[in-house]
């Protein structure tokens, strides 16, 4: 490990070492020294680090503290269970979207010699047609801003006497656009492994459907899955988008409670480092999935070793007797 180590970069001497310590000291003071002049300083002489601001969210002995983080909670409730919803829903559906577009293409690459010729052709056309329906509506919805989205589903359901609570106006807009992106993760990782694979399991009598299913699919959430995870996080982000229909998640209760309190700053401080608690717990949780993906691919790929034949065991075991009997 230490030899291929110094072959892929030159180890810092006692020299370079001083001069790394030196320059991440000075990088310290001098961020530190910014963040007091540039941040604190300005917010200090303006009063907003007085306890009368922050005192409703961070002093339990504040008359407001436990209504304001009832409100938060109630908020952040509603936030996870949006986005729980959302995910599970845009997984499912960007799956089956990713499926369908890779089955459709082998359709229109196949031939259809079992059936009349213009049956085949008829089959043929359908699949181009499918094709390209699915196409553009994938090209549509992943090009319209989510706002757009959730916007229309809220507006557009109720005129076709579809009326749903804003909860399920705000799922449903997050899993038309992000299935859509999905789908597109998953399918360009299935069309991006090497095609021996689909060759391999055509040769040993797969259907092009088992194909997807057994080998290409599985394959294609391991290689996909920062991109996955990342897209999981843009889903939880996209639930503050749920207060243009007027939806109680956590951005819009802040603002509610902004309007009572009058401390901006101090409320959006705390609402974004809960947000960014739990969108760096995914991350983390995504790093903890691939090594535990990457191990078990070590571990299958590792060839076992080869007990010796029986023959050899049996010829072992056979001179040991004979020296035993020529000893005797």
């Amino acid at each position: 490990m230490s030899q291929q180590t110094s072959v892929l970069y030159d180890v810092p001497g006692p020299r370079q070492r001083r001069i790394t310590l030196i320059s991440s000291l000075v990088a310290g003071v001098v961020l530190l020294v910014g963040a007091y002049f540039l941040i604190y300083r300005p917010l200090d002489e303006n009063g907003q680090l007085s306890m009368e601001l922050w005192g409703p969210l961070i002093d339990p002995s504040n008359e407001n503290f436990s209504q304001v983080w009832e409100r938060i909670g109630l908020g952040f409730k509603n936030t996870l269970l949006a986005a729980a919803l959302a995910i599970v829903s845009s997984l499912v559906i960007g799956t089956l979207l990713a499926v369908l577009r890779i089955q459709l293409k082998s359709l229109i690459r196949r031939r259809f010699t079992g059936v009349a010729t213009p049956l085949a052709y008829l089959l043929r056309g359908l699949s181009r047609l499918l094709s390209a329906v699915t196409r553009v509506c994938v090209e549509v919805f992943r090009g319209l801003p989510v706002v757009l989205t959730i916007f229309f589903v809220a507006r557009g359901f109720p005129e076709f006497g579809l009326y749903f609570d804003n909860f399920w106006y705000l799922v449903i807009g997050l899993t038309i656009y992000n299935s859509v992106v999905i789908g597109e993760i998953l399918r360009s990782g299935m069309e991006g492994l090497p095609g021996g694979q689909a060759e391999a399991a055509a040769a040993i009598g797969l259907s092009p459907a088992q194909t997807t299913r057994m080998i290409l699919l599985p394959q294609a959430f391991r290689v996909m899955l920062p991109a996955l995870i990342s897209q999981l996080v843009v889903v939880l982000k996209d639930t503050s988008l749920g207060f243009i229909i007027s939806y109680e998640e956590t951005l819009n209760i802040g603002k509610q409670l902004i309007g009572v309190l009058g401390n901006p700053i101090q409320v959006y401080v705390v609402i974004a480092v809960l947000f960014i608690v739990v969108n760096y717990s995914l991350s983390k949780l995504a790093q903890y999935v691939q090594r535990r993906l990457a191990r078990g691919r070590k571990t299958a790929d590792t060839p076992a070793q080869n007990p010796p034949p029986a023959a050899l065991v049996s010829q072992a075991e056979g001179g040991g007797g004979g020296g035993g009997g020529m000893g005797a």
